[in-house]
């Protein structure tokens, strides 16, 4: 059964990333995500550059695969490990999967479709952050690093990602935003992300997740220099408050210790 699971998981791995390499170089529906996302314009898509945090959510996951096959066949000498693989993994599982189908759904344009999944994958990866956190605490830090961080960094990046979704079907459906400019609504966002990275920093004393949101922010201040300035600098106070937060909170923690 361990040999089994493990076989699954790497599938469901393998899965996910080949729809995800396959939407750009086929690319799927003759559009590339690039493109799709420009049929929606608007301010809370960050600069192109920003999209690299991928590489890093796929070598994460990667590690966190190759560390489940370890501690699950050595699984009687870490039990404490297994115990927490055991309420994560299938879970995983299920990220993979919604993973690709947004990716499918959002090249053939059924944006609403990919709302309704990016609201479950969010959700998947919130009750994994939950959830895995009860067990969590038995880990060691390097254990930790391998098989916990990596879904806070997912956490952060599908947390901005849900944002954009919801905005580019907004988009879609011409909605008017009861009157409030564009430009206000991001911003509103903007402050959402940044509420949720200093929750993350001072509540669940963690910084995987804030340090995503940092970067979001940061590419929406480049993608905004030109068309909404105000956006643009307000990005820019909202990455340096939580770059602040963060400072303290890692103070805070060192003068606990000593």
């Amino acid at each position: 059964m361990k040999l089994v699971n493990v076989l699954v998981t790497w599938i469901f791995l393998a899965a996910m990333i080949a729809a995800n390499a396959l939407a750009n170089i086929l690319p799927i529906n003759q559009l590339n995500t690039g493109q799709i996302s420009a049929f929606y314009p608007n301010y809370f898509v960050p600069a192109g550059f920003t999209f690299s945090i991928w590489g890093i959510i796929y070598l994460l996951l990667i590690n966190y695969t190759i560390s489940y096959t370890y501690f699950t066949v050595l699984s009687d000498k870490f039990p404490k490990v297994a115990a927490y693989l055991s309420v994560v993994n299938k879970w995983f599982w299920v990220t993979c999967f919604l993973n690709a189908s947004w990716i499918l759904a959002w090249h053939y344009l059924w944006i609403w479709t990919s709302v309704l999944i990016m609201l479950l994958f969010l959700s998947t990866l919130i009750y994994i952050f939950i959830t895995g956190k009860k067990k969590q605490s038995a880990l060691n830090k390097t254990q930790s690093f391998l098989l916990y961080t990596p879904f806070l960094v997912y956490l952060g990046w599908i947390s901005v990602a849900t944002i954009a979704n919801i905005t580019a079907l907004l988009v879609k459906i011409d909605w008017n935003g009861f009157g409030i400019s564009p430009v206000t609504w991001s911003l509103l966002m903007m402050i959402t992300a940044t509420i949720l990275a200093i929750y993350f920093i001072w509540v669940e004393k963690t910084a995987s997740y804030s340090l995503v949101i940092m970067w979001a922010l940061w590419g929406i201040r480049a993608a905004r220099t030109d068309d909404a300035p105000f956006l643009s600098q307000a990005a820019l106070v909202g990455l340096v408050l939580i770059f602040i937060v963060l400072i303290s909170g890692f103070i805070k923690k060192e003068n606990s210790v000593t």
